[in-house]
C-alpha cells in the first residue's frame, strides 16, 4: 500500500510539474508572438497559426509592399471584382493592403465606398504633382484595407502625361513612398494598354491576368502577353506574371471547359487552379459598397475568392 501511494504521489508530482512547465511554455509564446493587428499568432518555422483558424502564411512585420497589378486591356473580364475581393480577404488574413484605383471609371472606389462621395484629393491630384499620396489614401470598412481613390479626372490625365519626363515611372515614384507601410498594393487597371497601363507595369512586381471563360476573351491574350514581355525587357526587369485567372466560368457549359483546358495547356502552372465562377453576389456587392468579404462571405464567389486569396499568399510567400 505504501508502495503504490509512493507511485501515486511521484506521478502526481510529475504531471503537476509536466502542467508548470506547458503554462511556462504557453505564456512565454504568447508574450513573443503578440501581435499588435488584433490577432494572436503562434509561430512554428515559417508558418504562423491563427488561434482557432486555419494555417495561413504570414510574414511577420511589414517590409516592402508587394505590388501586384490586376490587368487585361479587355473591359468586363472581372477586373475591378478581382482587386476589390482579393484585396479584403488578403486584408482578412491579417495584411495590410493598399488597393490602388487606376480607372477613370472608379469602379474599385464605389465598390469599397457606400457613400460614394468625391474624394479630394485622389490618384489624380496625386499624378499631377498636387497632392501628398499619404494624403489621398482613405480607410475602407474593413481593418487594414485602405484605399487610393480614382475620379473621371483620370480620363484626360493620360494626355497631360505625355509632355512629362519619365512619364512611365511616375506611378512607380509615388508608390515607393508609401511601400513600406503595407504589405500588399493592389492595382486595379483601365481596359487599356495606354500609358497608364504602362505605368501599372512599370511599377508592379507581377501582374495577375482575369480572362472570362469565353472565346472571345482568348483574343488579345497574346498581346496583352507580349506587351508585358517588352516592358520586362525595357522597364521592368523582375515583372513577373503571377497567374491567369479565369472568371466568370460556368462549368456546366463545354464553352468555359474548353477555354480552360486551352489555357491550361498553353499557360500550364501560370493558371490559377482557382476558378471564379459566376455569381449574383459579386455582382450585387459593389451596389452596397462592399466586397464580398462583408456582403457575402459564404457565396459562391465569396468562397472562390477567398481560395484565391490563400494561393495567391502561397505563390508570393512561399
Amino acid at each position: 500500500m505504501a508502495i503504490r501511494d509512493s507511485a501515486t504521489q511521484i506521478t502526481l508530482s510529475i504531471a503537476w510539474k509536466a502542467c508548470i512547465c506547458s503554462l511556462f511554455f504557453v505564456t512565454f509564446r504568447f508574450l513573443l508572438c503578440y501581435n499588435k493587428k488584433d490577432t494572436f499568432l503562434w509561430k512554428t518555422e515559417n508558418f504562423f497559426f491563427l488561434q482557432g483558424r486555419e494555417k495561413i502564411l504570414y510574414g511577420e512585420g511589414i517590409g516592402m509592399a508587394k505590388i501586384i497589378g490586376i490587368i487585361n486591356q479587355k473591359g468586363g473580364v472581372g477586373k475591378t471584382t478581382t482587386a476589390v475581393n482579393l484585396s479584403a480577404f488578403l486584408a482578412k488574413h491579417s495584411r495590410r493592403v493598399l488597393i490602388v484605383d487606376t480607372d477613370s471609371q472608379g469602379n474599385a472606389t464605389s465598390g469599397l465606398s457606400m457613400e460614394r462621395r468625391h474624394f479630394d484629393p485622389d490618384i489624380y491630384d496625386v499624378m499631377m504633382g498636387n497632392a501628398l499620396v499619404e494624403e489621398a489614401i482613405v480607410d475602407t470598412d474593413m481593418k487594414r484595407l485602405f484605399l487610393l481613390p480614382a475620379s473621371m479626372n483620370l480620363a484626360g490625365a493620360e494626355i497631360e502625361m505625355v509632355g512629362m519626363e519619365n512619364r512611365e515611372t511616375i506611378l512607380k515614384r509615388i508608390l515607393s513612398q508609401v511601400r513600406d507601410k503595407y504589405d500588399y498594393i493592389i492595382i486595379d487597371c483601365p481596359p487599356a494598354l495606354g500609358l497608364m497601363t504602362l505605368n501599372v507595369l512599370t511599377a508592379a512586381d507581377s501582374v495577375i491576368i482575369p480572362i472570362q471563360a469565353e472565346f472571345y476573351a482568348l483574343e488579345g491574350l497574346s498581346q496583352l502577353v507580349k506587351t508585358i514581355h517588352a516592358v520586362t525587357k525595357n522597364l521592368n526587369p523582375d515583372l513577373d506574371i503571377l497567374g491567369i485567372l479565369l472568371t466568370m466560368y460556368d462549368g456546366r457549359t463545354n464553352l468555359s471547359v474548353q477555354v480552360r483546358d486551352e489555357v491550361t495547356s498553353y499557360f500550364g502552372d501560370t493558371v490559377f487552379k482557382t476558378v471564379i465562377p459566376r455569381s449574383v453576389k459579386l455582382s450585387e456587392a459593389p451596389g452596397f459598397g462592399q466586397p464580398i468579404t462583408l456582403y457575402a462571405p459564404k457565396s459562391k464567389g465569396g468562397v472562390a475568392y477567398k481560395k484565391l486569396s490563400r494561393e495567391v499568399l502561397k505563390r508570393v510567400e512561399k
